[in-house]
């Protein structure tokens, strides 16, 4: 192993551990609050940890031995097998944050009629096309016979070595797969999420006009306070944006290297340098490490979950302790003044 692969096995163990925790996490708080899994958007969020789990526990280790050894982890059998849980659980996440965005610009466009346009039964079906449109790409592959170790990955994944022997097939089959997978996912993402800013912004707009009419209003209002008024207004406006280039940007940063350099791998003459290869696919890996911050840990009620159940493991649950101060100022002795008191009474 050269530094770079030392460095990529690291990288890749470090993902491992954060994708694991934090996605356990998550599972953990849905499976704990009612609340979470009332909500239309708790399903997506579990379809997301489910899919972030699996490739933790699969593809992720074996990208590890596979730097660490530096050749073919098992047998051809078994790398098929994981190849095809690779294509699946990919594809899956994808469509899982397009349908996220789908919802949240439902629910900020449309929040009157939100729930009746948006139920469990209908998020049932969307999480039904998802599993379809992975399996038939994932089925078709392995059918095909084009999975295999990947040695610009060092993972099990869609084999180019056998793109000579497919010919076109397989290029169509790979350029379809990014352009109804990850282009796709983009588009719906961008369109949605540019969709809710814009309403967002015209709602922090509105709300500036009225807070701006009563400042007027209000003539001895101190400098100072209306200060911070202003400066709440333009950290709202901040606060939609960053949320909004959060999603994208993710999804963007994560997994654009790692398409490109698939389809680039199909029409390039010459190799690719495998630790670029290496690196875009521990990039796409760390979307599985990302996703429990970006939508579940960082909002209040996950926080407020998580936090629950914190407290109640270290026993330090805010009722217990509130309850033990009652008492002990209910067993604290009575001054020595108040007992001679008390019984100098007839």
């Amino acid at each position: 192993m050269d530094a770079a692969d030392i460095v990529a096995s690291l990288l890749i163990l470090g993902i491992v551990v954060v994708s694991l925790l934090s996605n356990v996490v998550v599972l953990i708080c849905f499976l704990y609050n009612p609340e979470i899994r009332k909500q239309v958007p708790g399903l997506f969020i579990l379809n997301l940890t489910f899919c972030n789990l699996l490739q933790s526990v699969s593809n992720m280790p074996l990208t590890l031995v596979g730097l660490v050894t530096s050749g073919h982890p098992g047998g051809i059998g078994f790398c098929q097998i994981v190849g095809f849980l690779d294509t699946f659980l990919t594809t899956n996440a994808m469509l899982s944050m397009a349908a996220l965005s789908i919802d949240r610009w439902v629910a900020v466009v449309f929040p009157l009629s939100y729930h009746s346009r948006i139920r469990h039964r209908d998020a049932v079906m969307v999480l039904g096309y998802t599993w379809i449109h992975s399996m038939c790409f994932s089925a078709v592959a392995i059918c095909r016979s084009w999975l295999g170790y990947n040695h610009l990955y060092a993972s099990c994944t869609l084999c180019s070595v056998r793109t000579k022997a497919a010919g076109k097939q397989f290029i169509v089959f790979t350029v379809a797969l990014h352009c109804l997978t990850f282009l796709l996912t983009l588009i719906v993402m961008c369109v949605t999420y540019l969709k809710v800013l814009k309403v967002a912004r015209s709602h922090c707009k509105r709300i500036d006009v009225i807070t701006m009419q009563t400042l007027v209003l209000l003539v001895d209002i101190h400098p100072s306070v209306r200060q911070k008024c202003l400066e709440e207004q333009k950290r709202r406006r901040q606060r939609a944006t960053k949320k909004i280039s959060t999603f994208i940007g993710t999804f963007v940063v994560c997994f654009t290297p790692y398409v490109i350099t698939r389809i680039v791998e199909l029409f390039s003459p010459g190799p690719i340098n495998p630790h670029w290869g290496v690196f875009s696919k521990c990039l796409a890996y760390s979307k599985a490490a990302s996703d429990p911050f970006v939508y579940s840990l960082l909002r209040h009620q996950y926080r407020k979950t998580y936090s629950l159940l914190a407290n109640k493991v270290l026993k330090r649950s805010p009722l217990n302790s509130s309850s033990f101060r009652l008492e002990s100022k209910l067993i604290q002795p009575l001054p020595l003044s108040q007992i001679n008191c008390c019984s100098n009474r007839p």
